[in-house]
């Protein structure tokens, strides 16, 4: 296999397991999973907002999950650990199975959405957009969008930075879809320049040592020295 095929082959594997385990834990506020292989096996970190219930009942799920992910995915000794989710209105999993039990709950859409937008937003996310497709108003399936901030879709900053989920959920017109993009406050961008106020470049010189290009410690003492000789002149 070639290196190309084997990086194809392990995103689509880590694609297909972060799938399953949305389904599976979709009732424990599953929010995304990393993974990493050691020298004893592949590593599982299952971010949850609720590392109770992944966990279970003295680990009951938690070894189910084990066995299941074992035989489904042909992983070799997969390691299991549980994290809480810091920050919860930045994470795409977390929205979006927010939005999926407004709507099950009867709430329009839109609304969800906008409240939705508004808390992702006051956790200082640079941008968000909020994607919701089906039979919303009509027989005829549509989709609708709504964007805040700034959100990048091509280029290295949306490779690095930009957290997506994609959502499923059964309502009474149909299957309706949810996609969720969040771009995280932390986020870096190559083409932005910062500029530093006057004061901090002048306490990092005097910290360093440096000196102002065009005034050596010598210029100045000459400086004096021609002063005092056209005054004695």
């Amino acid at each position: 296999m070639s290196t190309l095929d084997h990086f194809v082959s392990e995103s689509i594997k880590k694609a297909e397991i972060d799938e399953y385990l949305s389904k599976r834990l979709q009732n424990a506020g599953y929010a995304g999973v990393e993974i990493a292989k050691t020298p004893l096996g592949v590593r599982l970190s299952i971010l949850s907002t609720k590392p109770g219930l992944v966990i279970g009942r003295g680990g009951e799920v938690i070894r189910e999950l084990s066995k299941e992910i074992q035989e489904r995915f042909n992983l070799p000794s997969p390691q299991i650990s549980v994290a809480d989710v810091p920050l919860p209105e930045l994470n795409p999993h977390i929205i979006a199975s927010q939005i999926a039990s407004a709507l099950q709950r009867g709430i329009h859409f839109r609304r969800a959405a906008f409240w939705a937008l508004e808390r992702i937003m006051k956790a200082g996310a640079l941008g968000a957009e909020i994607t919701i497709r089906g039979k919303l108003r009509t027989n005829r399936a549509r989709h609708e969008k709504f964007v805040e901030g700034y959100l990048p879709k091509v280029g290295d900053p949306a490779m690095k930075y930009l957290r997506t989920a994609v959502l499923s959920v059964q309502l009474k017109p149909g299957l309706w879809g949810i996609k969720v993009r969040i771009l995280p406050p932390e986020a870096v961008f190559p083409d932005k320049i910062v500029f530093k106020p006057q004061a901090q470049a002048q306490e990092k010189q005097e910290a360093t040592g440096e000196v102002p290009i065009g005034r050596g410690p010598g210029k100045a003492e000459e400086s004096e020295e021609v002063k005092g000789k056209g005054e004695k002149a």
